[in-house]
C-alpha cells in the first residue's frame, strides 16, 4: 500500500469517527422522542431526563455518554497517529529533511491535535443542538439553578461546555498521545496505549482507597461542567481543570520534546 492510500485512508478515519461522534446525539433524542414512556428523573445519565423540557440539552446528554470512552478513544487515535504515523508512512524523516526544527514540528502536531480536540467537541455539540431543536422546544432553558435563559443564551451556554470538554481532552490526546507517539513507529501500538491510559484513569478515579491521587488524575474534572450550567456562572471547575490540563501538557510535552530531540529518525 503507498504512502497516497495510506493517507487517504487515515483521512477516512478521521472522518469517520466525527460522523460516528455526530450520530451520538442524534440516537439520544430520537429514542427520547419516539419512547412511550418519558424519562423519569435519575433515569439514564446525566442531564437525559431535561431533553424534553428542553432539546438544548440533548447535547449536554451526548457529551456526558461520550466522555468516558468515546472522545478518549476518537482523539487517542488521532494523538497517537501523529507522529508515529509519519514513521510508519516514512514520511518523517522526509519531513526532517527540511529546515523544520524537530521541536516547531512537535508544537504542529500538539495544534493539529488540539483542533481536533475541539473539532470533535463542537461536533457533538452542533449535531446536538440541531437535532434537539427540531424534536423538542428550545426556549426557555432551564438551569440547575432553578433560574431560565433564553434560547441563545443556552446554546452560549453550550459552546462553554463544549470549549470545557476540549480543553479536558488536552491532556489526554494533545500530550499524553503526542508523547507516546514519539516512543514507536507502530502508530496502532500507540493509539491504543493512549486509550488504555485513558482507561486506567478513570479506573484509579474510581477507587476510594486512591482518594489522595485523584485531584493529580487528567480525568478528575472531566465530568464537572455541570457549574457552566448555573447562574451565575462558576468558573472555579473549568480554572482548575485548564490548569491540571497545563500540569500534563508543560510534563509531558517535555517529555516529547527530550524524546524527539535525541531520536533516531531512520524511517
Amino acid at each position: 500500500m503507498g504512502i497516497g492510500t495510506d493517507a487517504a485512508a487515515a483521512r477516512r478515519r478521521t472522518w469517520a469517527m466525527l460522523v460516528a461522534l455526530a450520530a451520538i446525539p442524534v440516537l439520544i433524542a430520537v429514542v427520547v422522542k419516539v419512547s412511550a414512556d418519558p424519562v423519569q428523573p435519575g433515569q439514564g445519565p446525566p442531564f437525559l431526563d431535561r431533553v424534553t423540557q428542553n432539546g438544548l440539552f440533548v447535547s449536554i446528554t451526548a457529551l456526558v455518554v461520550t466522555i468516558p470512552l468515546f472522545l478518549p478513544l476518537t482523539v487517542g487515535v488521532v494523538a497517537g497517529d501523529a507522529v508515529a504515523g509519519e514513521a510508519g508512512l516514512g514520511t518523517l524523516r522526509y519531513l526532517l529533511l527540511a529546515p523544520v526544527r524537530r521541536g516547531r514540528l512537535l508544537l504542529i502536531k500538539f495544534a493539529g491535535i488540539a483542533m481536533f480536540c475541539v473539532l470533535a467537541t463542537a461536533v457533538i455539540v452542533t449535531a446536538g443542538s440541531v437535532i434537539g431543536a427540531l424534536l423538542f422546544p428550545v426556549d426557555p432553558v432551564p438551569l440547575l439553578s432553578g433560574d431560565t435563559i433564553g434560547a441563545w443564551e443556552a446554546l452560549g451556554r453550550a459552546l462553554l461546555v463544549g470549549a470545557f470538554v476540549s480543553v479536558s481532552m488536552l491532556g489526554l490526546g494533545a500530550v499524553v498521545g503526542l508523547f507516546i507517539s514519539t516512543l514507536t513507529v507502530v502508530p496502532v501500538g500507540a493509539m491504543a496505549a493512549t486509550v488504555v491510559v485513558a482507561i486506567v484513569m478513570q479506573v484509579l478515579g474510581a477507587l476510594d482507597q486512591l482518594a489522595w491521587l485523584h485531584p493529580w488524575l487528567l480525568n478528575y474534572y472531566w465530568m464537572d461542567f455541570a457549574d457552566l450550567l448555573r447562574q451565575p456562572i462558576a468558573w472555579g471547575s473549568f480554572a482548575d481543570s485548564a490548569l491540571l490540563q497545563a500540569g500534563y501538557v508543560a510534563v509531558f510535552g517535555a517529555l516529547a520534546y527530550g524524546r524527539f530531540a535525541t531520536k533516531d529518525v531512520l524511517s
